[in-house]
C-alpha cells in the first residue's frame, strides 16, 4: 500500500513537472537551449505575426492614455496603440510582447531628442508583420505626414490629463524630437518643460497611432502592391540629385528625411556659437 502510494505520488508529481516544462516551453526556451535551426533563428520565423485591422479612432484614444500610464510617453502609447490593442482582441501572441521596453523612446530616445518616440513606436509594429523593403513605403508615409501635417489634431476634450484647452497646431518640418518640439515651443512661447508641451506631445501620440493604424489597414487591404502615396520631398530630391547619386564625388549623404530645417542656412540653423548672447 505505502509502495503504491509513493509510485501514485511520484507519477503525479512527474506529470506536474512535465505539464510545468511544457507550459514554459510554449513560451520561450529553457536555459542552455538554442534558437530553432540556431543563431539568429526566431520562433514563427522573422516577420511571422499577423496583421489585423484596427480602427484608427480607437488608436487615438488608447495612444494618448498609453503615453500618460506610468508616465511611459510617446513610443509606448504609440506601439500599445497598435500591437496592445491586437493583445487585447486577438490574444497570444501580441500579448507576450514586453511593451514596457517602449518607454526607452520617450523624449527622443531616453531624452536624446533623436527619432521622435511615438513615430518609432508606430514604424516598429509594420516589421512584426513584414520586411524591410514591404515596410519601407509605409514607413516614408508615415514620416513624411508627420513632417507636413500640422500637429496636434487630436483633442481630448474634458478627458485632457496633462492639460485642458485647444493647442495650437504646427508643421514639425522634420521628424526629429528636437526640431519637432523646439519648433512648436520657439514659434509658439510655450516652454518645453511646460504641461501645454507635455499634452501637445500626448495628442501628437495619438495622432501618429492613427496614422499608423491607417498606414496598416491600408497595407492590410493592398498587400505587396501597397507603393504609398506621399512623394518625396523636393528637398531631398534637389540634394540627392549631387549628394545621393552613386559616381559622384559628392555622394555621402544618407537619408530620406526633409534637408531643409537643418541645411537651410535660416536663421534657426546658423552658427549658435558664435556671438551668442
Amino acid at each position: 500500500m505505502e509502495f503504491g502510494r509513493r509510485t501514485l505520488l511520484t507519477g503525479l508529481g512527474g506529470l506536474v513537472l512535465a505539464g510545468g516544462m511544457t507550459s514554459v516551453a510554449g513560451n520561450s526556451l529553457a536555459a542552455g537551449q538554442t534558437q530553432p535551426g540556431g543563431r539568429f533563428e526566431q520562433v514563427g520565423g522573422d516577420h511571422g505575426w499577423k496583421p489585423h485591422k484596427l480602427d484608427p479612432k480607437e488608436c487615438a484614444e488608447v495612444a494618448y492614455l498609453g503615453y500618460w500610464h506610468k508616465d511611459y510617453g510617446c513610443g509606448y502609447g504609440a506601439f500599445y496603440a497598435i500591437i496592445g490593442l491586437m493583445a487585447e482582441k486577438y490574444g497570444a501572441p501580441y500579448n507576450q510582447f514586453p511593451f514596457a521596453m517602449l518607454e526607452a523612446n520617450k523624449g527622443g530616445i531616453s531624452d536624446w531628442g533623436t527619432i521622435c518616440g511615438a513615430l518609432y513606436g508606430g514604424v516598429s509594429t509594420f516589421s512584426l508583420f513584414w520586411g524591410r523593403k514591404e515596410v519601407r513605403p509605409m514607413a516614408n508615409d508615415l514620416f513624411r505626414w508627420y513632417e507636413t501635417a500640422k500637429l496636434p489634431v487630436f483633442d481630448p476634450g474634458e478627458k485632457a490629463l496633462g492639460f485642458k484647452g485647444s493647442l495650437p497646431q504646427s508643421e514639425s518640418d522634420s521628424v526629429l524630437c528636437h526640431i519637432s518640439v523646439s519648433k512648436w515651443c520657439y514659434v509658439n512661447k510655450i516652454e518645453a518643460e511646460s504641461k501645454q508641451r507635455s499634452e501637445r506631445c500626448g495628442r501628437l501620440t495619438a495622432d501618429v497611432a492613427a496614422k499608423t493604424a491607417e498606414i496598416l489597414n491600408a497595407k492590410i487591404d493592398a498587400g505587396k502592391d501597397y507603393k504609398g502615396v506621399f512623394p518625396v520631398q523636393k528637398s531631398v530630391s534637389y540634394c540627392g540629385e549631387c549628394h545621393q547619386t552613386k559616381g559622384n564625388e559628392a555622394n555621402w549623404a544618407k537619408g530620406t528625411m526633409d534637408c531643409t530645417p537643418c541645411h537651410s542656412g535660416a536663421k534657426g540653423t546658423m552658427n549658435k556659437f558664435k556671438d551668442h548672447p
